[in-house]
């Protein structure tokens, strides 16, 4: 029987936020709901562009603007499915579950 590796999960920092992709606004943008029931239009930076590759549905993690952080944030990481499988078992996704 083989063993499996384990998994390593991106924890939330202060002032991030774990959300879900509602929709794709084109050019790196997407509207994201947040765990606190906030939704943002969240952007992928630019030194992240061309590595982060975003779809519906996808779980991924926030970091609001110190600007409007209520509207607005950037996407600085995307979950796999196996890390979000990790992410509901440790009840870090309660404010999605209608979403998953």
């Amino acid at each position: 029987m083989e063993q499996q590796a384990p998994v390593r999960v991106r924890m939330p920092k202060e002032g991030e936020i774990l959300g879900i992709v509602e929709q794709l606004l084109g050019y790196a943008k997407m509207k994201v709901k947040g765990v606190d029931g906030k939704t943002r239009v969240c952007r992928v930076p630019g030194k992240l562009m061309r590595s982060l590759w975003v779809r519906e549905r996808d779980i991924v993690l926030v970091k609001p603007w110190e600007f409007q952080p209520d509207t607005k944030g950037d996407v600085i990481y995307k979950y796999r499915r196996n890390q979000v499988e990790i992410l509901k078992k440790r009840g870090l996704l309660k404010g999605l579950e209608g979403e998953l």
